[in-house]
């Protein structure tokens, strides 16, 4: 074992490297409703993502545009990782898109009608 990331407070999920950055950053997804961005190298939490009603069974990270400055501060600090989104899947039938530079809610996409 060599770390262990402490702040969720139910069952983790889903979890995804960053693919920028070497893969310094962890996404989780929980049952406790929200997602957390997480540093490897300090095992810190980052920023916690909230607006799904019920468990986040799966998050990806993936670019949404690239025509950002990678040096650019965020709401999180300099990461590098502008331009780039958490995608998450929930039990509340819902896909939402987060920005990571941002912090915000970018998206819902709502039709599917079961968990």
């Amino acid at each position: 074992q060599l770390q262990i990331f402490s702040g969720h407070t139910r069952g983790v999920y889903g979890i995804e490297f960053s693919s920028f950055n070497c893969g310094r950053y962890l996404c989780s997804g929980s049952y406790d409703n929200t997602i957390r961005l997480w540093d490897v190298e300090t095992s810190k939490s980052l920023h916690v993502f909230k607006g799904h009603k019920y468990g986040v069974l799966c998050v990806d990270i993936s670019p949404l545009q690239s025509n950002n400055d990678n040096d650019k501060m965020n709401n999180i600090g300099v990461i590098g990782g502008n331009g780039y989104t958490i995608c998450s899947g929930s039990w509340d039938k819902t896909i939402r898109i987060w920005d990571i530079e941002t912090t915000k809610q970018f998206n819902v996409f709502k039709g599917h009608t079961n968990d």
